[in-house]
């Protein structure tokens, strides 16, 4: 049985920002290269760029001998990790790629290794020249690529009989395979990576993680109902801030300029949440985008009523809502179940979309419980158990490995 060497790597300049990813198979008992594979992407992200890079690899080496034992070289330890089994993928980009990449060969050809930086150059200097190529609006090709390191080996190359360089344009993606033996199928590679060189930010030790998109949660400041304690969500009245609310946005907004990290401002399209923005962002000299899925759960007939007039009219309906999340509110609002699948879906579209960004979500009492719910992994009971005052700050950090970090929650040291 055949045995093959493949490194991969890949680069994002910027995050997300034009990417490209190099593939290289090599012949495990002597070294010798028998394809390179490179590609540039588009706008990617680095660690959506990585798995790119993987599968081009592997699908490179299944042109080769598809019943051939494969191991993977790679100085990614996201994807080596995750693709052991020992690190959970997370990510919604990241989930089909590495699906796709572990159905090119059975499990048990395919085996996994992480290699420092300094032992992967070849394939980093392929995904470099991709890159380089984008930005010229042209593809790789691999009859200008001088990414092979080992001169000795490219005169191995063309010295072995029936040995002619050919190269295979691969479907739709456009990507140039540089093969040593026989005329190379399409590769239908698809492959992306995170930028070669670049430093790993953030918590973790993982060195290339990459920086996490950081979503700062901000809940609006007061309304006339606030101080009542009554239920106002996305179905009542929608009322505006009051005059304490748009003092608390003003401080809110120096604190955040203070910090200078925000990139980004969404906002629930509520009118609490639209002003409470409009007064950040125009501190930050920044635009407001509204976000639908930041609103705040519809309370149905309990809006604009105290938690004592609801326990009065509706005793039944609310003890039902308050011990189980997939209970309504009387009259038809959403639940918490509900409620919860939507900020699912809203974070995971975010979190895709901001990668290593810092973006600000001015939203409300409900989405930013369930936010810090998610991250900890926290029952659904816990929501009932977090304080979450007018116009304060928390935050969650999101990782490429697809775990978050709490950073902050109820800060409210800026009204003081």
């Amino acid at each position: 049985m055949r045995e093959f060497i493949v490194e991969a790597d890949g680069g994002s300049r910027g995050n997300p920002g034009p990417a490209g990813y190099g593939a290289v198979v090599r012949d495990a008992a002597t070294g010798r290269t028998l394809l390179e594979a490179a590609e540039y992407l588009g706008l990617a992200t680095n660690n959506v760029a990585e798995y790119r890079g993987l599968l081009a690899g592997l699908r490179a080496a299944h042109t080769l001998d598809p019943a051939a034992r494969v191991h993977v070289r790679m100085d990614s330890k996201l994807v080596v990790e995750q693709m052991t089994g020992r690190w959970k993928i997370k990510h919604p980009a990241m989930k089909p790629l590495a699906t796709q990449a572990r159905g090119v060969f059975p499990a048990d050809q395919v085996t996994y290794e992480w290699i420092p930086r300094a032992e992967n150059k070849h394939a980093d200097r392929l995904a470099n020249e991709a890159m380089d190529a984008g930005a010229r609006g042209e593809q790789w090709s691999a009859t200008t690529s001088t990414a092979e390191l080992d001169a000795a080996d490219a005169e191995v190359r063309a010295a072995e009989p029936g040995a002619a360089d050919v190269a295979a344009h691969a479907g739709a993606g456009g990507v140039e395979v540089s093969a040593a033996v026989g005329p190379a199928e399409p590769a239908g590679t698809e492959a992306q990576a995170r930028t070669p060189g670049a430093t790993a930010r953030g918590w973790s030790a993982a060195p290339d993680l990459g920086a996490p998109a950081t979503l700062v949660l901000l809940r609006h400041g007061e309304t006339p109902l606030t101080p009542q304690k009554r239920f106002s969500g996305s179905g009542g009245t929608n009322p505006p801030l009051s005059d304490i609310g748009r003092e608390q946005a003003h401080r809110v907004a120096e604190a955040l300029a203070a910090r200078g990290t925000i990139e980004t401002v969404l906002a629930s399209p509520l009118a609490r949440t639209r002003e409470t923005a409009e007064i950040v962002a125009a501190r930050l000299n920044l635009d407001v985008h509204l976000e639908d899925g930041l609103r705040e759960t519809d309370f149905g007939a309990w809006e604009g009523l105290t938690f004592g007039e609801v326990r009065d009219r509706y005793p039944d309906d609310l003890n039902a809502w308050l011990a189980d999340t997939q209970a309504r509110p009387t009259g038809g609002g959403e639940s918490f179940a509900e409620t919860a699948a939507r900020i699912e879906a809203t974070r995971d579209r975010l979190v895709t979309a901001h990668a290593g960004h810092t973006v600000l979500l001015v939203t409300h009492v409900t989405p930013i419980k369930t936010f810090v719910r998610l991250a900890l992994g926290a029952p659904p009971e816990s929501l009932f158990r977090m304080e979450l005052s007018a116009a304060s700050l928390s935050a969650v950090a999101y990782y490429a490995d697809g775990n978050a970090s709490v950073r902050l929650f109820n800060d409210t040291s800026h009204l003081r």
